[in-house]
C-alpha cells in the first residue's frame, strides 16, 4: 500500500511540475540547505560528506547554506538561492503554506525499527526536582525556533490540550524561544531555564540521547551529560521531517540527488549517521501526503 502510495504521489508531483523541470536549463551549481538547531560548523561538518557525494553526482560546484534560523532555509527554497534540504514538517508546512509549488518531499528518515516518527521530548535538569509538566508551573519552559515542529507547533499544541497554557505567566512563569535545539539543550544543562523541549526518536538508551535526535547530537559532541537530565514530558509521535527538492530543478537532478540520499546508508554508514543525527534506518522515499496533518496544524496555527 505505501509503495503505490508513493508511486501515485511521485506521478502527480512528476506532472504538476514535470514539464517545468524538462525546461530548467541546466544547472551549473547547487546549494544545500541546513536547518539551524545546533552551531553552524558541526552542520557543516556532519554535512560536508554529503555535499562531495552530490557534487560528484551531479559535475557541478555543490555549496552547503547554513542560516542561523529555520526561516533562512525556508525563504531560499521559496526564492530559488537553496535547491535541497532536510526540512523539520513544520518548517517544510510552512513552505507549502506560502507557496505550495515551491518544493515536493522527496525522502525522510527512517528509524533503525524501520518506523517514521519522532517525538518532542520534554526535559529538565535532574537535581533540580522536575519530573513531569506539573512541576513546571511557575517555571521558565524554552522552545527553540518558531518554525520548528517538536520544539515549537507541536508542544505549543499539545501542552494547551493537557492543561499547559504556553501563553508566559498563565501556567508558566516564561516562556521563551532559545534559537534552536541546541540552544535549548544548553540552557536547560546551564540552568538558565527550568525546562524545553526537543527533538529525539525516542528509542534507544536515554543515557545516550536515544538512538538519534538533538539530544544525540548533544551526546556526541560532548555537551551533555544524560544522567544530568530527566525526561519530564512527550508529545504525541509526529512524521519524521522530509528532504526537499526545488520544484524548478531539471528532473534528472533530482533523480541523481535522491540516488546519491537512497544509497548513502549502504555506502557510507558514517555519514548517514552525521546528516540523520544519529543511528538511522537509511533515507527512504516518502508520500507527500504523510504531511497533510502538519500542514493542518500549521494553517490553524497562523490563523
Amino acid at each position: 500500500m505505501m509503495k503505490s502510495l508513493i508511486a501515485a504521489a511521485l506521478a502527480t508531483t512528476a506532472l504538476a511540475t514535470g514539464a517545468l523541470a524538462q525546461n530548467a536549463a541546466p544547472i551549473t551549481e547547487f546549494r544545500i540547505g541546513i536547518l539551524g538547531g545546533e552551531n553552524a560548523s558541526d552542520r557543516m561538518n556532519n554535512n560536508e560528506c554529503l555535499r562531495k557525494y552530490i557534487e560528484d553526482a551531479l559535475g557541478v560546484p555543490t555549496k552547503i547554506f547554513a542560516p542561523a534560523d529555520y526561516n533562512g532555509v525556508m525563504q531560499g527554497l521559496m526564492g530559488g538561492t537553496i535547491d535541497f534540504a532536510g526540512l523539520g514538517a513544520s518548517s517544510y508546512a510552512g513552505v507549502y503554506v506560502q507557496d505550495p509549488t515551491a518544493v515536493t518531499p522527496v525522502l525522510t528518515t527512517a528509524n533503525p525499527d524501520g518506523s517514521y516518527v519522532y517525538y518532542s521530548i520534554g526535559f529538565a535538569r535532574k537535581d533540580h526536582n522536575i519530573t513531569s509538566m506539573a512541576d513546571m508551573q511557575g517555571k521558565v519552559l524554552g522552545f527553540g525556533d518558531p518554525n520548528s515542529t517538536s520544539g515549537y507547533l507541536i508542544p505549543s499544541v499539545e501542552l494547551p490540550s493537557q492543561g499547559y497554557s504556553v501563553t508566559p505567566g498563565e501556567y508558566f512563569k516564561d516562556v521563551v524561544f532559545t534559537g534552536g535545539h541546541e540552544q535549548t539543550i544548553v540552557a536547560v544543562n546551564n540552568g538558565d531555564i527550568d525546562g524545553g523541549v526537543t527533538w529525539a526518536d525516542g528509542q534507544g538508551n536515554w543515557e545516550d540521547g536515544f538512538n538519534n535526535g538533538a539530544l544525540r547530537k548533544a551526546v556526541d559532541a560532548g555537551l551533555i551529560d544524560m544522567n544530568d537530565l530527566v525526561e519530564i514530558w512527550r508529545s504525541k509521535p509526529i512524521p519524521n521531517g522530509p528532504f526537499v527538492v526545488r520544484n524548478a530543478l531539471p528532473d534528472d537532478v533530482k533523480a541523481k540527488v535522491i540516488a546519491v540520499m537512497e544509497n548513502l546508508k549502504a555506502n557510507d554508514p558514517d555519514c548517514a549517521y552525521g546528516v540523520a543525527g544519529g543511528d538511522n534506518g537509511g533515507f527512504v522515499k516518502i508520500d507527500p501526503s504523510y504531511y497533510d496533518s502538519i500542514i493542518a496544524v500549521r494553517r490553524a496555527k497562523s490563523n
